[in-house]
């Protein structure tokens, strides 16, 4: 797993620049290896999957995804993606913008009927786009390419990719097309609303020890009742998530730095090398010092 895969996870990244803010990131993953965690950001993005099969999480849905399909994810949306087949690698690309960047200088029609009700989410991609239906087939096609001029970065690229925004937009104009996400079930909205306290006060506290007590009592609940309502919406459970996010700061840390390796551990909150070196084996498939060898 290389550096862009830590940092796409971190959820203070900042995507592209404050002038054009999107940006593009190409991942490829070995047979087996875990893909995304849950997270989430203020930014809505493509996830195009390029090899592989996985299972992907949008908030409280599940639904397969086969190479050469994509998910279009809401700003804010929780989501997640895991492994279906152990045997084969996986490689995607996630476009991830800010919607603010298709905003006219002024409020004309285009503001008025396009872009305010993405933003609002009142008209919207599906969320599982495939090639199999027609229309869809050629969002994927003005998807790829939008890509492909990222990674260029020819003379003209944001223009081209802000313009094929928009008529990825006019695509989805008919009524039977577009999605409005504006309202969603209370019971979804609290079980998000909950999970997203949650994975922020690890976020802050990752360094420190944590309790599976100081989680319950965030939403609140008892202990059984979070653990199970962890592992229903990250299919986890709290310690391999808390463990999974350290390691990912591990990581980072292992790429940006001669450290010792026991000092990284002790870093990101744990307390013992031994089981640190054995968690990360697990995760990344190898060892701390085979990974910084290996990403140099």
């Amino acid at each position: 797993m290389d550096r862009t895969t830590q940092r796409l996870l971190k959820e203070d990244r900042v995507h592209g620049d404050s002038m054009f803010p999107l940006a593009a990131y190409w991942i490829e993953l070995p047979a087996g290896t875990h893909v995304l965690d849950t997270h989430w950001h203020e930014e809505a993005e493509f996830f195009m999957l390029l090899e592989g099969e996985i299972l992907f999480q949008v908030d409280t849905e599940y639904f397969p995804l086969k190479a050469g399909e994509a998910v279009f994810i809401e700003s804010g949306d929780i989501h997640a993606a895991y492994v279906l087949n152990e045997d084969t690698p996986c490689k995607f690309c996630a476009l991830v913008f800010l919607p603010d960047l298709l905003a006219s200088a002024q409020y004309d029609t285009i503001q008025q009927n396009t872009i305010l009700p993405l933003q609002e989410k009142r008209q919207s991609f599906p969320r599982h786009l495939t090639p199999a239906v027609k229309w869809q087939h050629e969002l994927l096609g003005h998807l790829e390419r939008m890509m492909d001029a990222y990674a260029a970065q020819s003379p003209g690229f944001e223009a081209f990719i802000k313009g094929t925004l928009l008529i990825m937009l006019s695509l989805i104009a008919p009524e039977d097309r577009f999605v409005n996400r504006s309202q969603l079930d209370d019971a979804d909205t609290t079980k998000i609303n909950r999970l997203k306290k949650i994975i922020l006060y690890i976020q802050d506290n990752y360094q420190e020890p944590i309790r599976t007590r100081d989680l319950s009592d965030l939403i609140p609940m008892s202990e059984g009742q979070f653990c199970r309502f962890f592992k229903e919406m990250t299919r986890k459970t709290p310690v391999d998530y808390i463990n999974s996010y350290r390691i990912r700061q591990a990581a980072d840390l292992l790429q940006q730095s001669n450290r010792k390796i026991s000092d990284i551990a002790f870093e990101v909150g744990f307390d013992n090398v031994s089981y640190f070196i054995k968690v990360f084996r697990r995760a990344m498939k190898c060892s701390p010092s085979e990974f910084r060898k290996g990403s140099r």
